[in-house]
């Protein structure tokens, strides 16, 4: 068996017992398909990981960077209180607009709220709102923007608030400190910045799966 089939099969069967998607899951992950969105929502296993990390924060309030078709959107959703909220921010139209079905076809449609635009653009508007602090940040949009995606969910959370950022590991192409690729530029940047922040205390976790190698950042803000 070839390490990618053992990874798959693994992933099936802890999925199977432990985090098995509903019909609202499955139905946003086929709308998402049949759009041709790109294949880069995370997985079943990833997203109850995302919800667990939620409910353990207690987090009331979330801000997702990147939402595509909404698949982690439902799952972070689902860990909100009855008056909680989440705001999700996508840089495609068209995404935002197979993301908001998926997401009211879940039932979240009064705690969820999908802006569109440039992240860089949504969060500076954002900001001037004077929103609650978040409790947790999700960032899983442009890697090259990591860095600033960090230093922006630094400024609109609080002590205690946990920052996590997708997909770090770009299947090990992080090591090359000569890349000149963007994501791994971005994500390199993203990690240095965590490890020097006087505020910010973090980890990675390199993960393999039915997505193939890759992994989270995880930074929990500090006084």
């Amino acid at each position: 068996m070839s390490g990618s089939q053992l990874w798959d099969d693994v992933d099936f069967y802890f999925t199977s017992h432990l985090s098995p998607d509903d019909e609202a899951l499955q139905a946003a992950l086929r709308d998402s398909e049949a759009a041709a969105l790109p294949h880069a929502n995370v997985t079943a296993n990833q997203g109850k990981f995302l919800q667990l990390l939620a409910q353990i924060q207690d987090a009331r309030r979330i801000l997702e960077i990147g939402t595509l078709g909404g698949y982690s959107t439902i799952w972070l959703g689902r860990a909100l209180p009855a008056d909680g909220r989440l705001i999700s921010l996508e840089y495609s139209a068209k995404h935002a607009e197979i993301a908001t079905r998926n997401i009211a076809r879940a039932g979240l449609e009064r705690l969820v709220e999908v802006r569109v635009g440039p992240a860089l653009e949504s969060l500076p508007k954002l900001a001037d709102e004077n929103p609650a602090p978040f409790d947790l940040v999700f960032i899983d949009a442009d890697k090259v923007n990591n860095p600033n995606y960090v230093e922006w969910a630094l400024r609109l959370t609080r002590t205690g608030s946990l920052i996590v950022v997708d997909n770090v590991v770009r299947g090990g192409r992080v090591l090359d400190a000569e890349s000149d690729e963007p994501d791994v530029v971005g994500t390199r940047a993203a990690i240095e910045l965590i490890a020097a922040h006087p505020r910010l205390s973090g980890t990675a976790i390199q993960t393999v799966g039915s997505k193939g190698y890759d992994g989270f950042a995880m930074a929990r803000v500090l006084p």
